[in-house]
Order: C-alpha cells, then structure tokens, then sequence
C-alpha cells in the first residue's frame, strides 16, 4: 500500500516493499522463460515421433542382427546378476527386481569397522550402478519382445547399428540425445 505521509519510514517501506515485488516479479519470468524452452525441445521431438509413421524393429534391422543384440544383452543381464549376487542379495519385499549390499563383517576392531564401512560404501556405489544398468538390460529385452528395439523413442526414426552395437541398451538415436542434453 502507498502511504501519503513524508516520514522516512513510510517511504523506506514502500521502498523495500517495491523492490522485493519487482524482483520476484522478475524471478518468476526467468522460471518460467525455462520451463518454456524445456517444453519447446521435448514438443519438437514429440511432435515429430507422433507425425511420422509408427517403425518397427524388422523394418529396419535383419533378425540375425535382432538374434546376436539379444544373445549379448541376455549375456551381459546374466553377468550383472552374478556380481550384484557377489555381494548383495535380492529384496524379496519388492515386486521389481532390487538388491541391497551386504554389511560386510572383518571384526570388531576399531580398523576392522573404518574396513566394514568403507567397503559398504563402494558396494553400495556398485550396487546402484549394476542395478540401473540390469534395468536397461531389461528394457532393451523388452523392447526386442515388443518389436520396437532400435526405434528411437524421442523421434521414431531408427538409430544407427553402429550406436546399437556399441551400446545395445541404447534407446535414442545419437542425434536426438545430442538434442536433449543441448550438445547440438
């Protein structure tokens, strides 16, 4: 509110009051001047999968190629289970597949504990890491099922084979990656 007295107080008041309204004023265009070139990039990519005809896997790549990417994935979900069992077991409270690492026991010493601790820290690290990757295993597996692999999901174009033998969990073309993280 303006005030029509001419002490100093009031017009400090009215002074601060301005300036923080002007500046979160401010601060609220900003916010949503990012929001707005976010949703550009994602709706220029979700535009162009949506108008382009729907791909599938065999129209692109030979099922011998679809054959060795799932015999590798299969290998490479295989191995990941194998090191995540080396030192973690699986919650059986969960419906999805999860691990948690075990607290390794050396002693009771106070050098045994400094051991315990540390070695948890970086099963834990690990654990997290081969986890996300068993998902992307398991995604690529299903993408194979559903006859969508190597089908990019921002553009619906097909990625490269080079890109898929490189990284077979691979669910975006080269292009359109280099898009989403503004490297383009």
């Amino acid at each position: 509110s303006v005030s029509y007295s001419y002490s100093n107080n009031s017009i400090s008041y009215f002074s601060a009051n301005y300036c923080t309204t002007a500046l979160f004023e401010v601060l609220c265009i900003l916010y949503i001047l990012v929001i707005l070139s976010h949703i550009d990039s994602n709706f220029e990519f979700n535009y162009m999968a949506e108008e382009k005809k729907v791909l599938h896997t065999m129209d692109f790549f030979d099922p011998d190629f679809i054959a060795e990417i799932k015999e590798t994935l299969l290998q490479e979900e295989q191995k990941m289970r194998k090191e995540l069992s080396s030192f973690a077991h699986r919650n059986p409270k969960t419906s999805v597949e999860e691990y948690n690492a075990d607290f390794p026991d050396y002693g009771d010493e106070d050098d045994d504990n400094a051991r315990e601790v540390a070695d948890f820290t970086v099963n834990k690290t690990l654990e997290v890491t081969l986890e996300k990757n068993l998902r992307d295993v398991q995604e690529a597996l299903k993408r194979i099922e559903n006859n969508t692999y190597g089908i990019c999901k921002y553009t619906g174009e097909p990625i490269e084979k080079k890109r898929l033998l490189a990284r077979p969990t691979s669910s975006s073309s080269v292009t359109a990656k280099k898009v989403l993280t503004n490297e383009a």
